[in-house]
């Protein structure tokens, strides 16, 4: 379905169980609300679920960058109130889990609650040359130059040799990223720094993170539990970065069962 909100044709998906809490799930950088399908059996068993295609991402419209995380958050906000869903329980990973703490700190009185999987607060000024890097990249030849540097920093290398389904899944949607798109959120993701903000967050919290994650380490995710009072933090072996994806079962498992204690 497609949809105004915030001025723009966002892409979104919403299925599962009528008359139950709305669970909204927002993927990571170079990705598509596609990227949830291992999560959708479980969740819509028990929930309603509402996935949606991040600016400049999927099907979801492409605007001139850069972007900020507050107007990617302002979009997810246009989206429920041209949806007329009045909250949510948000889970994001990565850049939608940044997008979450921008809502968790701009708009709290849209979420039940808030699961942050394999993201960050915080983008350290060593990092700056690597996403500059990462955007003249996409400048100069577009999307592929990103692929294989970024499915190994998504995968651990077992998980790359079984070659699955959902990860030929993964990586076209990776390459069907709008460029425009990728710039434009990598340019919000730059400049992330919500970390010293984050003990103004007062909502239940769940962090999930994978152990061998290298993009957004085990201390990120320790540095965002430390500050969230009460948060509960998970940290799931044998997986990297789209840990929703790799270890599936365990992540889905920790995830209704954190939502059914809210």
């Amino acid at each position: 379905m497609i949809i105004m909100a915030n001025g723009i044709k966002i892409h979104y998906e919403i299925s599962g169980k009528k008359d139950t809490p709305v669970v909204m799930l927002s993927h990571s950088l170079a990705s598509s609300l596609k990227m949830w399908e291992p999560q959708m059996e479980a969740l819509t068993l028990h929930y309603q679920v509402l996935r949606y295609d991040t600016r400049g991402h999927g099907l979801t419209e492409t605007t001139p960058a850069p972007y900020s995380l507050e107007l990617l958050g302002k979009d997810a906000i246009g989206l429920l109130d041209a949806l007329n869903i009045e909250k949510v329980h948000w889970a994001g990973l990565s850049m939608g889990g940044m997008i979450g703490q921008s809502i968790a700190l701009n708009h709290p009185q849209r979420l039940l609650s808030l699961s942050l999987c394999d993201t960050g607060a915080v983008v350290p000024a060593e990092m700056q040359p690597i996403w500059d890097e990462r955007i003249e990249g996409v400048q100069k030849i577009g999307m592929k130059s990103q692929l294989e540097t970024t499915m190994e920093r998504w995968f651990t290398p077992s998980y790359l040799k079984l070659d699955p389904p959902m990860f030929t899944l993964i990586k076209e949607e990776f390459l069907a990223t709008s460029p425009g798109g990728y710039i434009g959120c990598a340019s919000g993701i730059r400049r992330l720094n919500y970390l010293e903000s984050l003990h103004k967050i007062n909502l239940p919290t769940l962090i999930i993170v994978g152990e061998d994650d290298p993009a957004t380490p085990v201390s990120a995710s320790q540095s965002i539990h430390e500050r969230i009072r009460d948060s509960k933090l998970v940290i799931l072996p044998s997986a990297r970065h789209l840990s929703n994806v790799e270890q599936a079962e365990t992540f889905n498992r920790h995830l209704l069962g954190f939502l059914r204690s809210v």
